[in-house]
């Protein structure tokens, strides 16, 4: 009986979100919605009180509000600004521009991994999903299975996301080639336009609509009931608050942020027994939260002057980047602006993946879009090389070249997992600061085995009878291999046998693919209801949990665990009363 309860109140919440969404509008999703409930933070009182404190408007954050926003009051603190009304982010044509705005108010807050590759992590309400390349893929039965999650609620968590921002793509030519190429070299079955995550070939999912606008997490705030939440725009937390006198655990019960102007605010949990703070700031920002809070590894924690809460060694280990490697292809005939649409599912652990188009979407004539210098790619050079200087002669060769190098498409490979690991630390106790991560690309033999392999599919598709008319006759899979290697994408030190080499080549060509994770991990930070180990009222719901990237892309799974874990946290709360 009790059993069913649970049950009905799972259906019961995913059906209340339902309802808020029918009766809301889709098309204010383009145009900007006008969400009554979210503010600047300038606004905020000095001191407030709330059922839930989510840390992060992100890809689980604005699902996991909305959520919990159907019973309890939220407070969702966001230390990006709004991404509605900004063309770099919705206009799929302009890909790339807001990764390479390195402003302060850019949406897209750069930062150097230890391995020396530039990446970038979200700054903005809707996280990642309003700077990446758009691709919507679930994770597979496997994965979800090994994580112990509740695979009908999975798939019903699924399709509420997928009602606001999931598209069938448009498939073009050059894509249509890159389907036609994979299932030509073996990689069967073809498993059509499908969100599912199964080996062989499909077209997957994008959060860019038919008309080349981006729908983001943030889309997903149109489920909230608007008297439930308060969104709050340029909150930067320093710290979680935590009550350790007379308890035998911390317990979390407020956090500490600052507006824009600079000026402090506290917020407080309410008194119910179950109000919790949740933080969902990335792989990069829940560790650094954790960090800044006391919540860490000790020595570490003492050496930034900061007081230990709870000596927590496996706070910032784990993480991981799934390294991206592609093959430039120049074209003879004009190839359609796109970015992922097919994936090839290899059986061996690799994703192939295509973008293409004149100026792959990068906004300007002379760019690489995604694969561009001017959004960070500069990949394993030595700090000192890696200045503006050098950035700028990446740029003016690009510029330099002819037309004809522009109209093309790259064939990209990203491996599974990675088995591969590092850990992060801090550097200041600024949480506007990046923390000091360190990925080790290719550290285990696997994961280079796995780019061997998926660089070599790659060779077999711009070989193959399908691909043809997307490439020169007199431009061999050598060449192609040894101009991709010295192209300005990076500015990687240059080896001559990379084309003989893929190891090499792997090495040489390493990009991210944003796809980072881990930091607070189940198992290791997290319990398998995501709450923190050792302390009271704190969850972190995001991807810094993960031990391996889901799926091709994560981003679905992000906004899914989101909705997931909110409808959880409704239905054990609302037992919890009932049964007093």
């Amino acid at each position: 009986m009790e059993d069913n309860i649970g049950r009905w109140r799972l259906f019961a919440a995913a059906l209340t979100g339902s309802i808020f969404f029918f009766f809301s509008s889709l098309s204010a999703a383009q145009k900007g919605p006008n969400y009554t409930f979210m503010h600047n933070a300038t606004t905020a009182p000095d001191i407030s009180y709330y059922d839930y404190i989510i840390v992060g408007g992100g890809t689980a954050g604005c699902p996991l509000a909305a959520t919990l926003s159907q019973n309890y009051s939220v407070l969702l603190l966001e230390r990006g600004g709004s991404p509605y009304g900004n063309p770099n982010i919705t206009n799929l044509s302009a890909f790339g521009a807001a990764l390479s705005d390195t402003s302060p108010t850019s949406p897209s807050q750069r930062f150097i991994s230890e391995d020396g590759v530039i990446n970038s992590r979200a700054r903005v309400l809707g996280g990642g999903s309003c700077l990446n390349a758009g691709f919507y893929t679930r994770a597979g039965t496997d994965y979800v299975r090994e994580v112990g999650w509740d695979g009908r609620l999975v798939n019903e968590s699924y399709h509420w996301v997928e009602r606001v921002v999931a598209f069938e793509p448009p498939m073009g030519q050059w894509q249509s080639a890159v389907r036609d190429g994979l299932l030509e070299v073996g990689v069967q079955p073809y498993n059509g336009f499908t969100y599912d995550h199964i080996v062989g070939t499909k077209v997957g999912g994008t959060i860019f609509d038919r008309d080349g606008h981006r729908h983001t997490a943030a889309d997903l705030l149109q489920y909230a009931n608007p008297t439930g939440l308060t969104v709050l725009l340029h909150a930067t937390v320093h710290k979680v608050l935590f009550r350790t006198k007379g308890r035998q655990r911390p317990s979390a019960h407020g956090v500490a942020f600052r507006d824009a102007s600079g000026i402090r605010h506290r917020a407080y949990l309410t008194n119910g027994p179950r109000s919790e703070i949740i933080i969902s700031s990335g792989a990069l920002g829940s560790p650094q939260l954790l960090m800044l809070s006391g919540v860490g590894p000790a020595q570490h924690l003492q050496a930034h002057n900061i007081t230990v809460v709870l000596d927590q060694p496996m706070v910032g280990q784990g993480m991981s980047d799934n390294p991206m490697n592609s093959i430039f292809i120049p074209s003879p005939i004009p190839v359609e602006v796109s970015l992922i649409e097919v994936v090839g599912i290899t059986g061996f652990g690799s994703y192939i993946e295509a973008a293409g188009g004149e100026n792959f979407a990068g906004g300007n004539p002379r760019d690489y879009g995604m694969f561009s210098p001017k959004i960070g790619q500069l990949a394993t050079v030595p700090p000192k090389e890696r200045t503006p200087e050098a950035l700028a002669r990446a740029v003016q060769l690009m510029d330099s070249l002819e037309d004809a190098a522009f109209r093309g498409g790259f064939l990209l490979e990203k491996i599974m997992g990675p088995i591969s690991t590092g850990h992060l630390e801090l550097r200041t106790r600024n949480p506007n600061d990046n923390p000091a991560v360190t990925f080790n690309y290719f550290k285990e033999t696997l994961d280079l085995q796995r780019c061997v392999q998926g660089i070599s599919t790659i060779e077999r598709i711009i070989e193959s009878k399908s691909f043809s008319r997307f490439r020169y006759d007199y431009m061999s899979v050598p060449t192609l291999l040894n101009m991709t290697a010295s192209s300005p994408i990076n500015l990687l030190p240059k080896h001559a046998n990379s084309s003989t080499s893929l190891e090499q080549f792997c090495k040489d060509t390493v990009m991210t693919i944003w796809h980072y994770h881990g930091g607070c991990q189940v198992g290791r930070v997290v319990d398998t209801d995501y709450k923190v180990l050792g302390v009271d009222a704190l969850r972190v719901i995001d991807g810094s949990t993960f031990s391996y990237s889901p799926g091709t892309n994560p981003q679905a799974t992000v906004m899914m665990l989101g909705r997931y874990m909110g409808v959880r946290i409704l239905g054990e709360r609302l037992d919890a009363e009932e049964s007093k």
